[in-house]
């Protein structure tokens, strides 16, 4: 991997190259708080760069065979997976995922991914026939244009492969503008790319912060579209600034998943569904975050999820292990000591964790594992996303009122239902209102669409709906099906 110490260039046009001015950010170890490299912020000049060699790269990437765009992005895959020790240390270093998991999971999700986007192009038709009532109707699925990505810190690989990939896929060429506070293993990426051979200009990197070369995206004339992760605050900001040039818009924002527990639940879904809670030390936008249980179930509930918190080790991101590591950092750690203080203040019943640092710990953005109970759904803790460690649990008395705590949440991203009656089961999935409904610890099929409704955004990520979310649909009729 190239040093990380000194990491200010940008990948343009096919090529590193210095930014135009001087604006130096450090980027910050999470788990001792020491600066571990630097990148620099870049500004229109760059941002304006890097746009016009994707617009020059587009008409001869978008006219490229499919064969030959899933060609590349085979030997992307290829590269991506000799590199997973470099990206999951990158990882490690810039938003605190522990050692195992950053490899295991982390840069795994990156590979999962695109394996998966490979599968679903390959039966991809991108002319197909309207349907039997309209033979000469046909519906196209073409490129969209020069396509910017802003991706979080929270699962770097995760997010910048579910762009970067169907865009490039697609016909797409893109600039992408991973989180200034994790960008190092986006700079893997780009190695990554460009050892692949992906064209000049076809995928360009640009560091930068939301106000700069996020706005700059967001408003310019040649960028016909922006695919946006991260806060609901920042989407509806991204929403308005590209109003003004009627980009496509895709957002995929925050989340405040119910996990329905019935009292006919398995015996481990308590203890699954508070791990999945402190997964990532909390810093995933679907995680289960509030646990709704079912009124004779609800004291065992709580304390089984209080020794799951009890029994969570919190450790540095850089040793082995099965520990969760610290949030990513320190504006991240004190907005969530804010949230746990108002748990406090606000009634709730705290049974694990709290505030301030875990035992044993005096550096590093470590946050306990912390697990209310008695909370209502009105209470600071069950509305906010508090994007760490925080579970917040709530009794219910019947399945009716499970639903309406559930949906009474401006975010709709992810719910879970635990239950063995499957008819309840059948029920509640269509009655929750999210983009996705696990229920009984199943994980979605590969291929399945990410994404959520409501105040979640409403992108649809991976899979055949991932890669048709990076094109658009072009009607034609009078087709010769015979020429």
């Amino acid at each position: 991997m190239a040093d990380l110490l000194d990491q200010r260039k940008f990948y343009i046009d096919g090529a590193w190259v210095a930014p135009a001015g001087t604006r130096d950010l450090e980027v910050i170890d999470p788990s001792t708080e020491e600066p571990v490299a630097v990148i620099s912020l870049g500004d229109q000049a760059d941002t304006d760069a890097a746009v016009a060699a994707a617009k020059r790269a587009f008409p001869a990437w978008a006219a490229t065979p499919p064969a030959e765009r899933l060609a590349v992005v085979e030997r992307i895959l290829s590269v991506y997976e000799r590199r997973m020790p470099d990206l999951a240390r990158a990882m490690s270093l810039e938003m605190g995922a522990p050692q195992d998991m950053a490899l295991e999971d982390q840069a795994e999700a990156g590979a999962w991914h695109t394996r998966n986007f490979i599968a679903a192009f390959k039966n991809f038709e991108f002319i197909r026939p309207l349907g039997d009532h309209a033979p000469t109707t046909m519906i196209a699925w073409e490129p969209v244009g020069v396509v910017g990505l802003i991706t979080p810190w929270n699962w770097p690989m995760n997010q910048v492969t579910l762009k970067v990939i169907p865009a490039l896929l697609a016909g797409d060429t893109c600039v992408l503008k991973p989180s200034e506070i994790a960008p190092l293993s986006s700079m893997v990426f780009a190695e990554i790319l460009d050892e692949a051979g992906v064209p000049a200009g076809v995928f360009n990197l640009v560091n930068g912060d939301g106000p700069g070369v996020g706005s700059q995206l967001s408003v310019h004339p040649d960028v016909e579209m922006i695919s946006f992760t991260g806060s609901s605050r920042a989407g509806i900001a991204i929403s308005k600034a590209a109003a003004d040039s009627l980009k496509k818009v895709c957002l995929e924002l925050g989340g405040k998943g119910a996990n329905l527990v019935f009292a006919d639940a398995d015996e481990k879904a308590v203890v699954r569904g508070a791990r999945h809670c402190f997964y990532n030390s909390g810093q995933s936008c679907n995680a289960p975050t509030r646990m709704l249980v079912e009124r004779s179930a609800y004291d065992r509930a709580v304390e089984v999820a209080a020794r799951v918190a009890d029994e969570t080790a919190v450790a540095s991101a850089h040793g082995p292990g099965r520990h969760i590591g610290p949030v990513v950092s320190k504006a991240q750690w004190e907005k969530i000591q804010g949230l746990i203080q108002a748990g406090i203040d606000e009634g709730a019943r705290l049974v694990a964790g709290g505030t301030g640092l875990p035992e044993g710990v005096n550096r590093g953005y470590f946050v306990r594992p912390t697990v209310f109970a008695d909370v209502t759904n009105a209470m600071t803790i069950a509305q906010q996303e508090v994007f760490g460690p925080v579970l917040a649990i709530i009794p219910f008395d019947s399945e009716d009122e499970a639903v309406a705590i559930a949906n009474d949440t401006p975010y709709g991203l992810t719910n879970y239902v635990q239950s063995q009656d499957g008819a309840r089961r059948n029920r509640l999935a269509r009655q929750l209102q999210a983009g996705m409904v696990e229920m009984n610890g199943e994980s979605r099929g590969a291929g399945a669409p990410f994404g959520g409704v409501k105040k979640s955004g409403r992108a649809r990520e991976g899979g055949v709906m991932g890669l048709e979310e990076f094109m658009d649909s072009k009607a034609i009729s009078g087709w010769d099906r015979g020429a």
